[in-house]
């Protein structure tokens, strides 16, 4: 098992040559799934995905006050960070005090603020409009503070299955800086920065529903936020608004969501004013890199 563990690290590797390597997967007649750089009867290119999807829309939202001939937009933040956000109105009939410019704004964490005031322009008649609204988590704002990552897990010595610029999960904005560790499940996942937890999931299991697996968010002073990904089902020990310092257990590491196999994806994050993006970090000591199996070196 763990050779072939090791295998599968090393096939994680090769992705992070400048030219991208085809992973094929196959079953055999006792349902043994085995990975290969070569194709086979039957074996079919394994895709490798590590989209971060955070369902925040029960958090930040609308909240529109009907009265009569009036209506009042809010937008409630519920989240413990501030979020950046984006307002405008279209297909309006019968309406007066809509803005004619996008209203742009930064709203504070646990916040619920009134942008507009609309007005029907004949009394009686309904307002019709359609709102455009779009947010995104995070103060662009915040000036990133230089800061050397301690390891975010207890024991090891474990090491890096990919890193950042990896070709089969580590090139969207969100996650081209991220680094994967292979570890056992089970590990102790810490804090390696102090901030306040934004954003949990504890209740995915195996592949779930979000290709993130379980995962704890937290978000630092500077504005940037740590994401620590595919995490033990129900392992979890921070709720949000908890303050966390550096060491404070948060969960165990897994192998939840659209994971490769057992391991910590961990990823430092900012708004760039365009919506979050990866940030390039470091760790405050070496991480070696798992043996390239597929190229036959080790």
């Amino acid at each position: 098992m763990l050779a072939r563990l090791l295998f599968f690290c090393g096939l994680f590797m090769a992705s992070t040559s400048a030219v991208a390597m085809t992973i094929y997967k196959s079953t055999d007649a006792n349902g043994v799934v085995s990975y290969s750089d070569r194709p086979s009867k039957g074996a079919a290119v394994f895709v490798f995905q590590d989209r971060m999807v955070e369902r925040l829309d029960r958090q930040v939202y609308l909240d529109i006050k009907k009265q009569k001939g009036t209506d009042v937009v809010f937008v409630r933040n519920d989240l413990y960070a501030p979020v950046e956000i984006a307002l405008a109105f279209t297909g309006m009939s019968n309406v007066s005090g809509a803005p004619t410019q996008t209203i742009r704004r930064v709203l504070p964490a646990r916040s619920n603020t009134r942008l507009a005031l609309l007005t029907a322009v004949s009394g009686g008649q309904p307002l019709v409009y359609t709102p455009q609204f779009q947010y995104s988590l995070g103060d662009p704002a915040g000036a990133v503070q230089g800061y050397r990552y301690p390891l975010p897990w207890r024991g090891g010595p474990f090491r890096l299955s990919q890193g950042a610029n990896g070709q089969y999960s580590h090139y969207g904005p969100k996650n081209k800086y991220a680094m994967d560790i292979a570890m056992p499940v089970g590990t102790p996942i810490i804090a390696a920065r102090a901030g306040v937890v934004v954003k949990t999931e504890n209740s995915q299991s195996g592949r779930g529903s979000d290709a993130s697996g379980n995962f704890v968010r937290v978000l630092h002073d500077d504005g940037t936020m740590g994401v620590y990904l595919h995490l033990k089902q129900g392992s979890v020990s921070v709720r949000e608004g908890q303050r966390v310092v550096v060491g404070s257990p948060l969960a165990l590491s897994g192998n939840t969501g659209n994971s490769s196999g057992p391991h910590l994806h961990f990823v430092v994050q900012r708004n760039s004013g365009a919506g979050l993006v990866s940030i390039p970090y470091q760790f405050n000591q070496p991480l070696g890199a798992l043996p390239n199996f597929a190229l036959g070196k080790q």
